[in-house]
């Protein structure tokens, strides 16, 4: 029973990822075709990614810890950002091990916070702080915005993605501190050259 869930979720968690992500244009065709092209990472990374990340929420759920549900991971290149509110410090630390036991990771950075969300208030005001930034962002940046991760825990801020774009970074960073609600915006885009 315990493998037909795992079964289940990893097959939704890869729909979702190909949906969402600019790996995307396996399911939808040619508009997302040009995300890959301007999100400045190859087709090939993209995949690559993704296959991290679905081997994360593998490790994930078969944590007793409810991982899948308390800490949310963005893969660029390699690279793994944890984020999330959990109850204590060992759990932070069996996330980042499971990440690491990752075929692939190349670094893991740790924002997963310790504490709990005093109320369903507060995860809705991170949850509104998160869809604003992104509707800025779009705003401001169009159809590259889908380039970038955005997720928010405690008025804090997270922004992933790549771009060859210094001054494209500079303008999001500067639309998301208007955001009521923000405390502190915590860049980890990678800007090539």
């Amino acid at each position: 029973m315990k493998n037909n869930i795992l079964l289940l979720v990893l097959l939704l968690s890869s729909i979702n990822i190909l949906s969402c992500s600019p790996a995307g244009i396996l399911a939808s065709g040619g508009a997302t075709g040009m995300v890959v092209a301007e999100g400045d990472r190859s087709f090939g990374t993209v995949v690559d990614d993704a296959t991290i990340k679905i081997n994360i929420a593998s490790k994930f759920i078969n944590s007793d810890d409810n991982l899948f549900i308390d800490v949310g991971t963005n893969v660029l290149e390699g690279r793994v950002l944890l984020t999330g509110l959990v109850d204590n410090q060992e759990i932070r630390i069996d996330a980042v091990r499971r990440v690491w036991d990752v075929e692939g990771v190349n670094e893991v950075i740790n924002e997963i916070q310790i504490g709990n969300r005093e109320s369903i208030k507060e995860y809705a005001q991170d949850l509104w702080i998160t869809t604003q930034v992104r509707g800025l962002a779009a705003k401001t940046i169009g159809l590259r915005s889908i380039s970038y991760n955005f997720e928010t825990i405690q008025g804090k801020v997270y922004i992933a993605g790549i771009t060859s774009r210094a001054d494209q970074l500079e303008e999001l960073v500067k639309v998301a501190k208007t955001v009521k609600g923000v405390t502190e915006i915590i860049n980890y885009v990678i800007i090539k050259e």
